[in-house]
Protein backbone atom coordinates (compact mmCIF):
# COMPACT_ATOMS: atom_id res chain seq x y z
CA UNK A 1 0.00 0.00 0.00
CA UNK A 2 1.04 3.85 -1.13
CA UNK A 3 2.12 6.58 1.77
CA UNK A 4 -0.96 8.52 3.29
CA UNK A 5 -1.41 11.79 2.41
CA UNK A 6 -0.01 12.99 5.68
CA UNK A 7 3.18 10.86 5.36
CA UNK A 8 3.21 11.72 1.82
CA UNK A 9 3.72 15.65 2.81
CA UNK A 10 5.82 15.29 5.97
CA UNK A 11 8.09 13.40 3.30
CA UNK A 12 7.64 16.29 0.40
CA UNK A 13 8.81 18.77 3.68
CA UNK A 14 11.66 16.46 4.39
CA UNK A 15 12.68 16.17 0.84
CA UNK A 16 12.22 20.37 0.04
CA UNK A 17 14.47 20.66 3.32
CA UNK A 18 16.80 18.69 2.09
CA UNK A 19 16.91 19.90 -1.13
CA UNK A 20 16.80 23.32 -0.22
CA UNK A 21 19.46 23.30 2.84
CA UNK A 22 16.66 25.48 4.75
CA UNK A 23 16.40 24.51 8.39
CA UNK A 24 13.05 24.00 10.11
CA UNK A 25 13.93 26.90 11.67
CA UNK A 26 13.71 28.88 8.89
CA UNK A 27 10.24 27.10 7.62
CA UNK A 28 8.60 27.38 11.34
CA UNK A 29 9.77 31.81 10.63
CA UNK A 30 7.47 31.05 7.22
CA UNK A 31 4.40 29.61 9.25
CA UNK A 32 4.75 31.63 11.88
CA UNK A 33 5.43 29.00 14.69
CA UNK A 34 8.41 27.41 15.96
CA UNK A 35 11.07 24.95 15.22
CA UNK A 36 9.84 22.80 17.36
CA UNK A 37 6.26 23.03 15.91
CA UNK A 38 7.68 22.07 12.45
CA UNK A 39 9.54 19.17 14.02
CA UNK A 40 6.38 18.25 16.29
CA UNK A 41 4.24 18.17 12.63
CA UNK A 42 7.51 15.96 11.42
CA UNK A 43 7.21 13.47 13.40
CA UNK A 44 3.51 13.22 12.98
CA UNK A 45 2.47 14.40 16.71
CA UNK A 46 0.58 17.56 15.35
CA UNK A 47 -0.70 17.63 11.67
CA UNK A 48 -0.01 19.74 8.79
CA UNK A 49 -3.05 22.03 7.73
CA UNK A 50 -4.09 22.94 4.40
CA UNK A 51 -3.18 26.92 5.09
CA UNK A 52 0.74 24.98 6.04
CA UNK A 53 0.29 23.24 3.00
CA UNK A 54 -0.41 26.78 1.07
CA UNK A 55 2.31 28.34 2.67
CA UNK A 56 4.31 26.15 2.36
CA UNK A 57 4.17 25.47 -1.13
CA UNK A 58 3.97 29.22 -1.62
CA UNK A 59 7.56 29.39 0.17
CA UNK A 60 8.69 27.12 -2.24
CA UNK A 61 7.56 27.84 -5.34
CA UNK A 62 5.43 25.21 -6.13
CA UNK A 63 1.60 24.24 -6.33
CA UNK A 64 0.18 22.54 -3.17
CA UNK A 65 -0.76 20.07 -5.38
CA UNK A 66 2.78 19.01 -6.03
CA UNK A 67 3.28 19.39 -2.19
CA UNK A 68 0.55 16.98 -1.74
CA UNK A 69 1.70 14.52 -4.40
CA UNK A 70 5.17 13.61 -1.95
CA UNK A 71 8.68 14.23 -1.99
CA UNK A 72 10.02 13.23 -5.87
CA UNK A 73 7.09 15.69 -7.49
CA UNK A 74 7.71 17.57 -4.79
CA UNK A 75 10.99 18.47 -5.45
CA UNK A 76 11.05 17.76 -9.35
CA UNK A 77 8.48 21.18 -8.86
CA UNK A 78 11.44 23.05 -7.13
CA UNK A 79 12.72 25.84 -9.16
CA UNK A 80 16.26 24.59 -9.93
CA UNK A 81 17.78 27.73 -8.21
CA UNK A 82 16.32 26.81 -4.99
CA UNK A 83 18.51 23.64 -4.71
CA UNK A 84 21.25 24.22 -2.65
CA UNK A 85 23.88 23.49 -5.35
CA UNK A 86 22.26 25.18 -7.73
CA UNK A 87 20.93 24.68 -11.20
CA UNK A 88 21.59 21.04 -12.13
CA UNK A 89 23.76 20.46 -15.27
CA UNK A 90 23.08 17.33 -17.19
CA UNK A 91 25.13 13.82 -17.35
CA UNK A 92 26.50 14.67 -20.39
CA UNK A 93 27.78 18.18 -19.85
CA UNK A 94 29.57 16.65 -16.70
CA UNK A 95 31.35 13.89 -18.13
CA UNK A 96 32.61 15.70 -21.25
CA UNK A 97 34.54 17.85 -18.55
Amino acid sequence: MGMGLEERVRSAVAALLYATGESQSVLGAVLGVSQAQVSRRQRALAAWTLTDCEAVAAHYGIDVSDLMAGPTRAVEALSAVRHRLGPRRPAAVEEGM
